[in-house]
């Protein structure tokens, strides 16, 4: 308790009322898998550059395109299909706002150790070369980068402060072009002359010039008509048709090359691989390592290797990798973080797993692989993920083509109540299909997951997670790939397997709410999602509570605080009951905990809460009617 040793008023903050419990986020969605581009963790020798990035949060599917390509088709072997971007685009357009990817990339190794010259594009600058262009990213994609470099030269900045003679708004790393007559500064058209050049450097309490021929910093001369211009760059980064990126005011410092580039304006700094401004850069430039003895590349070769970019030009190489497996490092499973060694970034569905947020999971590449046995096995890596997490659902895709019975025998491998699984596939319009004019428009087919998770999104959003995710239309489909009949759903829902239906005047709707669990509890999506939501929500905001005294007016302030929360979630309609009392119950006390747990620091609190169930079958009875019959 607080000291009170010398006389006096003292002013102290107290709480009369419960903690509050804040709601966590139910539609928060997640996904591991291939794409063209973009984000994924890796560590590499030559050079020696590692990645430790964690899924990317994306917010829409343009941002999508940018962290990690188009549509366009992805990987290796028989199915080449880009069902991540695909999935994350039904996602946003069915109503999703926030998605996570990991995104999986089966590098090329050579005894464990990744090629880089393999997987990675890369454009070698200079004859001999100077310094190398290279992808941040692996991926085929990266042949569809293009770089472009352009500089532009300042008016005079060389003058005289106070007698001495300045470079006025340069910094060290700057590049100095010297020129004859200060008033005659040559057109950005003009080429810079090599021997004009000079890097701008500390000297004392101003700046100097580094002499190209001995190295040192030497002081400024004022001899007019002589001037100096600041030579800036701008790097132009276009990949394809999807994106454009323009580095402007960029410095050449050369000073430290190859690998300590100070000024933060440097071309070394900004498009670095490690951390650069830019979190999603398409590519970084590396000095050459010079030989034992050499000295290193000189500001006037770089400017010149540079400068050869004056049109577009595009990095060579790269490649999607070799086969994509379901577990590993470099599959779809991934492999959790080395807790000893900070350079070993988690991968795959384990780097989701670091993601507090992520409340829906999916996996749409698991339909790439050629046997039902391997989906099969990629089904139960996402299903023993969401089991380990506790705090999120998992959405299945069933193969490609499945009939009633083959999705029937799919779905009896599975039981679990933190799974779905809906059916059929979709179609939609081929986005990147140029068609010609009269003829009928270009199709595909893509597992349902994206579109679900979607309607998961839209749903909560609109309604709540206590809804269940069913009779909302799916939008963004042509059709659905079988008709699923109401004889034929009389066979699946039982067994479930939620059936999209096409209804006439209705359009196509998601008809089915059930988890892939033979516990009759947890038969309904919304019950499970539900009671995630409370749990995961009560165990963020209880944290507070460990360590406290384990007394009565700790119980009776959880006990409270628990109310609170309950209270609100049955005034939206999540819980049974006309009163609180009917919904739900909270027991905080010596009923709920002996003296042994007491005496081994356990705080037990015991809630029960009656969640509504769909109306899943919606009956009427009618009957006849007589003008003189009592009613009962």
């Amino acid at each position: 308790m607080p000291e009170y040793l010398t006389p006096g008023v003292y002013l102290e903050e107290t709480s009369f009322r419960s903690r509050s419990i804040e709601g966590v986020p139910t539609s928060t969605f997640g996904m591991a898998g291939l794409t063209r581009y973009g984000p994924v963790p890796y560590q590499l020798d030559t050079p020696a550059v590692t990645m430790v990035n964690k899924p990317t949060l994306i917010t829409s599917f343009t941002e999508f395109e940018r962290a990690f390509g188009s549509l366009e088709d992805v990987g290796t072997g028989n199915d080449t299909r880009n069902y991540l971007a695909y999935a994350a685009r039904s996602f946003f357009d069915n109503g999703g706002r926030r998605l996570y990817v990991s995104r999986v990339f089966p590098f090329t190794r050579n005894n464990g150790v990744i090629v880089a010259d393999t997987d990675f594009a890369k454009l070698d600058i200079g004859n001999p070369a100077v310094a190398t262009w290279r992808t941040r990213w692996p991926g085929l994609a990266g042949q569809t980068i293009s770089i472009k470099v352009t500089f532009q030269r300042s008016k005079n900045i060389l003058g005289t402060v106070n007698g001495t003679a300045t470079l006025r708004g340069a910094q060290p790393g700057a590049l100095i072009e010297l020129v004859d007559d200060r008033t005659q500064i040559p057109k950005d058209t003009t080429a810079p002359v090599p021997a004009n050049l000079r890097l701008a450097d500390r000297l004392g309490n101003g700046l100097g010039y580094v002499d190209p021929a001995t190295g040192r910093v030497v002081a400024i001369q004022d001899n007019a008509p002589q001037g100096a211009c600041h030579l800036t760059l701008t790097v132009t980064v276009q990949m394809g048709d999807i994106r454009v990126d323009a580095y402007p005011g960029l410095e050449l410092d050369a000073r430290g090359l190859p690998l300590d580039a100070q000024n933060p304006r440097s071309i070394f700094r900004v498009l670095q691989a490690e951390q650069p401004a830019d979190d999603l850069s398409l590519v970084y430039l590396l000095a050459a390592i010079p030989a034992a003895g050499a000295q290193p590349p000189s500001a006037a070769s770089l400017l010149a290797a540079l400068l050869g970019l004056a049109t577009p030009t595009y990095l060579t190489g790269g490649g999607d990798g070799g086969t994509l497996s379901t577990d590993g490092r470099d599959g779809l499973q991934g492999e959790v973080s080395d807790v000893d060694n900070p350079k070993i970034a988690a991968t795959g569905l384990a780097a989701l797993a670091e993601i507090d947020d992520v409340a829906i999971v999916a996996m749409p590449d698991s339909v790439r692989f050629g046997t039902e046995a391997e989906q099969k096995v990629a089904v139960d890596h996402l299903i023993d993920h969401c089991e380990q997490q506790r705090y999120r659902i998992a959405i299945a895709d069933p193969p490609v083509d499945s009939s009633m019975s083959g999705v029937r025998e799919f779905r009896s491998h599975f039981d679990t109540k933190y799974a779905a699984l809906y059916y059929p596939w979709v179609e939609i319009l081929d986005p990147l299909a140029k068609n010609d004019p009269g003829a009928a428009p270009a199709t595909l087919q893509l597992p349902p997951s994206g579109f679900a998770a979607g309607i998961y999104a839209r749903s909560d959003i609109q309604r709540g997670v206590h809804k269940a995710p069913a009779n909302e239309v799916v939008l963004g489909i042509t059709r659905l790939m079988q008709n699923v009949t109401f004889d034929r759903q009389s066979v699946l829902n039982p067994e479930g397997i939620n059936a999209l239906r096409f209804f006439p005047g209705r359009s196509n709707r998601v008809w089915g709410a059930r988890t892939m669990s033979s516990d009759p509890e947890w038969k309904y999506v919304n019950v499970r999602r539900l009671f995630i939501y409370l749990e995961h929500s009560i165990d963020k905001s209880t944290q507070w509570a460990v360590f406290e005294p384990n007394n009565e007016l700790l119980w009776a302030s959880i006990r409270q605080t628990i109310t609170d929360f309950l209270i609100t979630t049955w005034r939206t309609g999540a819980l049974m009951g006309t009163k609180p009392e009917e919904a739900f119950f909270v027991r905080c006390d010596r009923t709920t905990m002996t003296q042994n747990d007491l005496d081994n620091g356990r705080l037990i609190c015991l809630i029960g809460v009656a969640p509504t169930y769909p109306a899943e079958f919606v009956i009427f009875r009618i009957g006849q009617w007589t003008a003189d019959a009592q009613q009962s």
